[in-house]
């Protein structure tokens, strides 16, 4: 086994993961740490993400934390088999926090997100992301400017490649009329999200100002579904980065939320209508 100075989003999850299975089999590190032959700081390592597992060893913890559940059993296998993806192109160049995404983003099976200020980053033209992106503080390089673009035109092939996987964004109307680049990249934008709301696997639905309160207002969220349902994670936007979720209260609660915003959206035919209003008045 190795050790990483800085685990990853999904290597902290891996560890998370085996830490809960070891305390609801109310399982001592001591014990566990026997199990695998070696001494108790490893365990906490591996826990934390910092160490690595082999997929042997997580079956041999599984079985002894009395786990029954083989699909999730064979998920926590596959977390530790991941290697390298195509956004480790960028460690170094880009925050850790964007790989994190990308990397979550491509172990999902399928996501939906509600933005409120913002088009969500997966359906965003390379225009309109530039024009986001020239707005972060502290003002960023044009190198950089140029590297979170090409991070993210990669993204999006999650949605729009060859294994695209289903994606529901629920876009608030303040985010539509915003008008990130001007008139004419705005326009733009909304004609682009009209042609990524063709193919099936893209469900865009607008959330008019009409429909008054709703929960989650301001607050920008992604909800990623793993191969099991124990390996959902929520992304939140903030200020300092992105913010993983996955307990079960904390997915419980945002499987609501999303679920009453879909509700109180306009239906996929009536929300490509307002986006062609709101880009006919531009």
């Amino acid at each position: 086994m190795s050790t990483r100075r800085t685990p990853t989003e999904r290597q902290r999850r891996l560890g998370a993961e085996l830490r809960k299975l070891r305390t609801s089999a109310d399982i001592s590190t001591e014990f566990a740490a026997g199990l695998l032959g070696m001494d108790r700081t490893r365990i906490a390592n591996m826990e934390s993400g910092i160490r690595t597992i082999s997929a042997e060893r997580v079956r041999t913890l599984a079985t002894n934390y009395a786990c029954g559940d083989d699909a999730y059993i064979e998920a926590l296998v596959a977390m530790a088999q991941s290697g390298a993806g195509w956004w480790e192109r960028y460690r170094g160049s880009l925050p850790p926090g964007m790989l994190d995404i990308a990397e979550m983003e491509a172990h999902s099976v399928r996501m939906c997100g509600a933005n409120t200020a913002h088009i969500p980053g997966l359906l965003q033209t390379a225009d309109h992301a530039t024009a986001v992106f020239r707005v972060v503080v502290p003002k960023l390089p044009d190198h950089e400017v140029a590297l979170r673009l090409a991070h993210r035109s990669e993204r999006q092939q999650m949605i729009t490649g060859d294994d695209a996987i289903p994606y529901v964004a629920i876009i608030h109307e303040a985010a539509l009329r915003m008008q990130f680049g001007g008139r004419d990249v705005a326009r733009a934008q909304l004609e682009n999200l009209l042609d990524l709301s063709e193919p099936d696997n893209v469900t865009i639905l607008v959330l008019p100002f009409a429909r008054g309160a709703f929960p989650g207002a301001g607050q920008n969220a992604v909800y990623a579904e793993g191969r099991v349902p124990q390996l959902d994670t929520v992304q939140v936007d903030s200020l300092h980065g992105p913010v993983f979720l996955h307990t079960e209260a904390q997915l419980a609660k945002y499987r609501a939320q999303l679920d009453w915003l879909e509700e109180l959206a306009l239906s996929p035919e009536e929300s490509r209508d307002f986006i062609r209003d709101i880009a006919h008045d531009l």
